[in-house]
């Protein structure tokens, strides 16, 4: 198993996507001048300098998606509105603007791009509440629960079709590389995860492979085609993959903590959902590491489904605990949090920029 502070294994980028290594050396020479912090003085990280620096284009965005997501097939809209609605951050598509923003490009070709990356989100929250058999997605009952899993399956087949029209009418053969890229990625990382379910001894590595996959490609994608529609170097397109993939890491390790350490009004789903499914989460393959004894067999029996009780799960809350499992988790978002912000070191100082840092600080403060 690799260190964990190693990056995160094999790298899941599209076809498309050249190597960082040829345009790391130009990237670190810029970077070297003005590598940034996590700012631990910031009293409360919020993403609303990010809100307030694209709202003219999230207005654009959204007109884009309703228009969008209409059907003469009434469900269709129905069902979609009621997730897409349903008070969700938008920080993908938010990241397409920052990022256009960032590179100072007027044009608005991104905001069909941006619709078209809240639409694989979506698409891919559909199904994947519909394998986990979900009840509760951002504080409100799951979409498969009112209407049933094959409705919600056909919706988000509906949705991923709408992107890729989207991408086909941008008329760019590399944008439609980047995000059919990362949506097969996406679907990659699910299946991994679904054929990890219930192995206590998944490693460090796949998971991360899991969640590189599952999470951090769109967040890569979305910043990314923002870079090919300005038209701007190989180094500043490469410095954003890995700026919107190192969030994406970093957004998905804070969730598995915050799994075990909230609840369900402050996390929008059920606390405990991914003990309950058996997910070895970092929290989970830490603990289980540092264990001996009756919590090793405890946590083998949980993980596989035998030991998923609410008194169950509050023994798991302590062992991750006194492990310090969660603790590290957090320590590893912190590290993935940092090489985002790192990455954004080519890029000149201002309001989009300032923006884009702050996400990264927002996305790992909601853990505390």
């Amino acid at each position: 198993m690799s260190s964990p502070y190693c990056g995160h294994g094999r790298t899941h980028a599209s076809r498309e996507t050249l190597a960082f290594g040829r345009a790391r050396g130009h990237i670190a020479a810029h970077m070297s001048a003005t590598l940034l912090r996590l700012d631990p003085s910031r009293a409360q990280p919020s993403l609303e300098p990010m809100v307030q620096l694209v709202t003219g284009d999230m207005n654009m965005v959204n007109a884009v998606i309703l228009s969008r997501m209409q059907s003469e097939i009434p469900l269709i809209p129905e069902l979609a509105g009621h997730l897409i609605a349903g008070g969700g951050k938008r920080m993908r598509p938010m990241l397409t603007l920052a990022s256009a923003r960032l590179l100072s490009y007027t044009g608005t070709r991104h905001h069909r791009l941006a619709a078209a990356v809240e639409f694989i989100h979506t698409a891919t929250l559909l199904h994947d509440d519909v394998v986990d058999g979900s009840d509760l997605r951002r504080g409100k009952r799951t979409a498969n629960l009112i209407w049933g899993n094959p409705a919600s399956v056909l919706v988000g087949d509906f949705l991923f079709s709408r992107s890729f029209e989207l991408m086909v009418e941008d008329g760019s053969l590399k944008v439609l590389g980047i995000l059919a890229g990362a949506s097969a990625i996406i679907a990659e990382g699910e299946v991994n995860q679904l054929t990890a379910a219930r192995r206590i001894d998944t490693p460090e590595e796949r998971y991360l492979d899991i969640i590189g996959a599952k999470t951090a490609a769109l967040f890569a994608a979305a910043c990314r085609v923002a870079a090919v529609v300005a038209e701007r170097p190989e180094a500043e397109e490469l410095a954003l993959d890995s700026y919107g993939r190192n969030l994406g890491i970093a957004f998905q390790l804070v969730d598995d903590a915050i799994d075990y350490v909230s609840d369900a009004g402050t996390m929008g789903k059920d606390a405990g959902d991914d003990f309950r499914e058996g997910k070895a989460t970092l929290p989970v393959i830490l603990a289980y590491a540092r264990s001996t004894g009756d919590d090793r067999i405890f946590w083998k029996a949980a993980i596989e489904g035998h030991r998923n009780r609410d008194e169950d799960f509050a023994r798991a809350i302590e062992l991750v605990r006194t492990t310090r499992a969660v603790d590290d988790t957090l320590a590893r978002a912190r590290h993935y949090g940092q090489r985002a912000i790192d990455a954004l070191g080519i890029f000149a100082n201002g309001k989009a920029k300032d923006a884009m840092i702050e996400a990264v600080e927002f996305a790992i403060a909601r853990a505390y």
